[in-house]
C-alpha cells in the first residue's frame, strides 16, 4: 500500500471539493480497488509465470504461451485502469487549487486596497477555502465525470477482448518454439475468477455512480433556477396588481362623490 500513498493523499484532497455522490465514488475507488488490489490481488497473482505448468520442457515454450494468453497481466491492467480513471479527477483538483490560490490573492488585494472602492468579489470560493461548484468549475467537473465514464467503459471492453471475465484453467498453444500443440495449466483459476468478477462489478458500480452524479448535478442546477423564475414572475405581476387596485379605488371614489 505504500506505493499508493501519494495517489491516495491526492484523492483525499478531492473529497472536500466534490459532491456527495463524488465522495461515495472516491470511497469506492479507494476501499474496493486500491486497498483490495494492494492487500489481496497481488498475493493471489504474484509471479504467475513461475506457477504455470506445461506438458513440455521445451525452453521458452511456457513464456511464449503465457505471453500469448495474457498480453498484460491482470494486476498491471487494473493498475492502469485506476491511474487513468483517477487522472480526470486529479486534473480537476489542479484546477480547484488554482482557483483557490487565485481568489485568495484577490482577497488579499482587496483588503490592501479598500480605499479604492473595489467591489469585485471571489466567485468560486469563500473565506474558509470552500469551493462552490458552478460556472466554469462546474463545466470542468462534469467533463471529468464524462471522461471517467468513457475510460471505465473502455477498460471493461478492453478486458473482455483481452482475456474475458473468466480465468480459463487451461491454455492451448502451438506457437514457436513449442514442438507441438502444448497445454499449459494455470494455478488457482477459480480464486482468480472471483477477483476478476469482483473488479468488474466495482467498475460497473463506478460507472453507475458517475451517471448518478451527472443527474444529481443536473437536478441541483435546475433547482437553483426555479426560485429565480418564481421571483421574476412575482415582480412582473405585482405592479399590474397594484395598478388595477388603484383604478378600482378611483372609480369607487368618483361613484361616492
Amino acid at each position: 500500500m505504500g506505493d499508493w500513498g501519494f495517489l491516495s493523499s491526492l484523492l483525499n484532497k478531492v473529497q472536500s471539493h466534490s459532491t456527495v455522490v463524488g465522495k461515495v465514488w472516491l470511497s469506492v475507488l479507494f476501499i474496493f480497488r486500491i486497498m483490495v488490489l494492494g492487500a489481496g490481488v497481488e498475493k493471489v497473482w504474484g509471479d504467475e509465470l513461475s506457477k504455470v505448468v506445461c506438458n513440455t520442457k521445451q525452453p521458452g515454450c511456457k513464456n511464449v504461451c503465457y505471453d500469448h494468453a495474457f498480453p498484460i497481466s491482470h494486476i498491471r491492467f487494473w493498475i492502469l485502469q485506476i491511474i487513468f480513471v483517477s487522472t480526470p479527477t486529479l486534473i480537476y483538483l489542479g484546477h480547484v487549487i488554482h482557483v483557490i490560490h487565485k481568489e485568495k490573492k484577490m482577497r488579499e488585494y482587496m483588503q490592501t486596497h479598500q480605499s479604492q472602492g473595489i467591489v469585485k468579489t471571489p466567485k468560486y470560493s469563500d473565506e474558509k477555502g470552500k469551493v462552490h461548484i458552478k460556472g466554469n468549475l462546474l463545466g470542468h467537473y462534469i467533463t471529468s465525470i464524462f471522461v471517467r465514464i468513457i475510460l471505465e467503459l473502455c477498460f471493461i471492453v478492453g478486458q473482455y477482448y483481452l482475456y474475458g471475465f473468466i480465468m480459463n484453467p487451461q491454455i492451448v498453444c502451438s506457437r514457436d518454439p513449442c514442438p507441438f500443440t502444448v497445454e499449459c495449466f494455470m494455478s488457482r483459476p477459480t480464486e482468480k475468477t472471483i477477483f476478476i468478477i469482483f473488479m468488474l462489478v466495482i467498475s460497473c458500480i463506478s460507472v453507475l455512480l458517475n451517471v448518478l452524479e451527472v443527474f444529481y448535478l443536473a437536478c441541483c442546477k435546475s433547482s437553483r433556477r426555479k426560485p429565480k423564475t418564481v421571483q421574476t414572475t412575482a415582480i412582473a405581476i405585482h405592479p399590474r396588481f397594484t395598478t388595477d387596485t388603484m383604478m378600482e379605488n378611483q372609480k369607487l371614489g368618483l361613484h361616492d362623490a
